[in-house]
């Protein structure tokens, strides 16, 4: 086997060997779980890095045959290029330092064991969907990353809202992953292969096999993993886990598995589905903006806020742009990552209040932590030179070349950015204490501030090429060379320049205006509190699924059952046995004193009277 195949299934296996250890023999342990799981995780980054910088760019196949069924062979292997590249870069970097953050968070908890074995198994199944040779092997890992986030949501699943959230987001993704698999199927039906390379091949060789229904079956997967429209109700309840689990999984790598799906097989999206695609996630851009404003716990806001980002990667994918939606995904992941982590420590130290409005003069008292989140914030509003603006901007430039609709979605998007952001930073970190706890925080261990150290730096260089060493040139680079040439060519880079700036500066503004500084209470709630319910309420989608659920799917289900328990268990199970059975119990509901079974009984005798009647028997 070649020397960068082994280290890319080291590379893989590392986490696994990690979990199976932490699970059989140290998951009772105060602190050996933590340094295990933490040491596979520093192990990935830096074989990663290594593995990196000695690549010479070409592409990395190999595959053996794991199954096989007539002419059907089911194929795992490891395929690895620039796509691959650049997201092993972030899951293995953003990665370590949410475990390292993780040692100090959960310092006082006592499942500490089960939960660092958890966060192993889940990058084992990150990591097996990364370096995926073709779609069924990416789908098997893609069931085992939404297992291992259902359980890493549930961590405190004492809490009845833990375990609701963690079995909701479960159910939703399923639901995607159905529409996922159906693609899959159909698929290999069609094109006799599912493997990335295979795809590739044909397509090019005959693009007219490219079929419209094939790739908005597989988007499912992408609108389940990364929670967009209309299944983006799962996210914002997931934060109901710990905040490290929030910042590895919904923000920086889980959530960003359905924009890594889209760029690889990009090649097989018709302009139909790109279509569909960059409406659903303009849309999302704005509607998590809108919702982000009615929450008051900093977590949500966040999620709200991913949602909203992923909305601008998606953007780029249906621009036909898959590059510059993995550059956006790749410096997301380290500006939210901070502002996750921020939110974390600042968590940790309030004791656990989660509430905006009962924080405040937090700047003073917490500096390192209120630097990481301002840079986060700065960074995820693109602010010029910070990491946001060489990706974000990208996104909103491209919308403006090629999609004039969207660009002004999408820029109004970057003004609700700024707004729900400012709001967050000058209630928290400015004005006076709103409580207790944050007249007494003061600053996390350094197993919390140096990651927070480390990302905030990161989420000011990673707009940078020289970040992503010869990565760079293969994944992204190209796509963001043109697009700015082409501004450069219309002369109006300095007007895109005014454009973004012009919607950050807005944004912070006006919220500074609206909210103050250290607010206690919310403007928005107490004015027009039909508004601010309105974005509370998430335009009802909840309500809206648990009416069908209850009222449709429910009662259609209830149907099937008692199709089943006569016809099939009854009839085709039981036989003639069956049919007495039945017989026994229809004419044992005579006799249950019942007055409302009886008034059947009689509307029954008048029917069978009537038949008789009119001589229909």
């Amino acid at each position: 086997m070649d020397s960068s195949v082994q280290t890319l299934l080291a590379i893989l296996f590392l986490p696994l060997a990690s979990a199976a250890l932490i699970a059989c023999f140290l998951r009772r342990r105060t602190w050996a779980g933590a340094v295990v799981s933490v040491l596979a995780a520093l192990g990935i980054m830096l074989l990663s890095l290594k593995f990196i910088q000695d690549w010479d760019g070409e592409t990395i196949s190999t595959s053996i045959t794991w199954l096989q069924l007539g002419d059907f062979k089911l194929e795992l292997g490891v395929l690895f290029e620039g796509q691959v590249a650049l997201m092993l870069l972030v899951v293995g970097v953003v990665s370590f330092f949410i475990h390292l953050f993780s040692v100090g968070y959960m310092d006082e908890d006592k499942s500490k064991g089960r939960y660092f074995a958890g966060l192993s198994i889940f990058m084992f199944s990150m990591l097996g969907i990364v370096f995926s040779h073709n779609l069924i092997m990416l789908f098997i890992f893609w069931e085992l990353v939404g297992f291992s986030s259902y359980m890493l949501i549930a961590h405190y699943y004492e809490t009845s809202f833990a375990s609701w959230a963690s079995k909701k987001a479960f159910i939703v993704n399923r639901v995607g992953d159905f529409g996922f698999l159906l693609g899959i199927i159909w698929t290999y039906w069609h094109f006799g292969t599912v493997s990335f390379e295979g795809l590739r091949h044909q397509v090019m060789v005959n693009p007219d096999m490219v079929k419209t229904a094939i790739g908005l079956l597989l988007m499912c997967g992408f609108l389940g993993k990364s929670a967009q429209f209309p299944l983006q109700v799962w996210l914002p309840d997931a934060m109901a886990g710990p905040t490290p689990v929030s910042a590895l999984i919904h923000a920086a790598t889980m959530v960003a598995a359905g924009i890594y799906l889209l760029a690889r097989i990009a090649f097989m999206l018709s302009p139909e589905v790109l279509e569909v695609i960059i409406w659903l996630a303009a849309i999302m851009t704005a509607y998590a903006g809108f919702c982000a404003l009615g929450q008051r716990d900093i977590k949500k806001i966040l999620a709200y806020s991913t949602l909203s980002q992923l909305g601008y990667m998606a953007v780029g994918i249906g621009l036909n742009l898959p590059g510059l939606a993995l550059f956006h995904m790749a410096t997301h992941a380290c500006f939210k990552a901070t502002l996750f982590l921020s939110a974390g420590s600042i968590i940790h130290a309030l004791h656990h209040e989660q509430d905006i409005f009962k924080m405040g003069g937090l700047f003073k008292r917490m500096p390192i932590t209120s630097g990481a989140f301002l840079i986060g914030t700065l960074a995820l509003c693109a602010l010029f030179g910070t990491s946001g603006y060489f990706s974000k901007d990208s996104i909103i430039v491209a919308a403006y070349l090629h999609h004039r609709p969207v660009f002004y979605v999408v820029l109004f998007s970057a003004f609700l950015t700024a707004f729900y952001m400012g709001r967050v930073l000058w209630v928290v970190f400015f004005g006076p204490a709103n409580s207790k706890a944050a007249e007494s925080a003061k600053e996390s261990s350094w197993f919390m501030t140096l990651p927070l150290i480390i990302l905030s730096v990161l989420s000011l260089l990673a707009g940078y090429e020289f970040l992503w060493p010869h990565v760079a040139s293969i994944a992204f680079e190209p796509e963001v060379h043109v697009v700015h040439e082409a501004i450069l060519q219309m002369g109006l880079s300095v007007h895109m320049l005014l454009y973004g700036s012009l919607a950050w500066a807005l944004g912070l503004g006006l919220s500074l205006w609206y909210y103050g500084l250290g607010a206690s209470a919310d403007r928005m709630e107490a004015q027009s509190p039909q508004l601010y319910c309105l974005f509370e309420s998430k335009l009802w989608w909840d309500e809206l699924y648990n009416a069908y659920v209850s009222k449709v799917q429910q009662r259609f289900a209830d149907i099937l059952a008692f199709l089943d328990l006569i016809f099939i268990s009854g009839l085709l199970v039981r036989g003639s046995a069956g049919l007495v059975g039945l017989a026994g119990l229809v004419f044992r509901m005579a006799h249950v004193g019942s007055i409302q079974i009886y008034v059947y009984w009689f509307l029954a005798g008048v029917l069978i009277f009537w038949g008789f009647a009119v001589g229909l028997f």
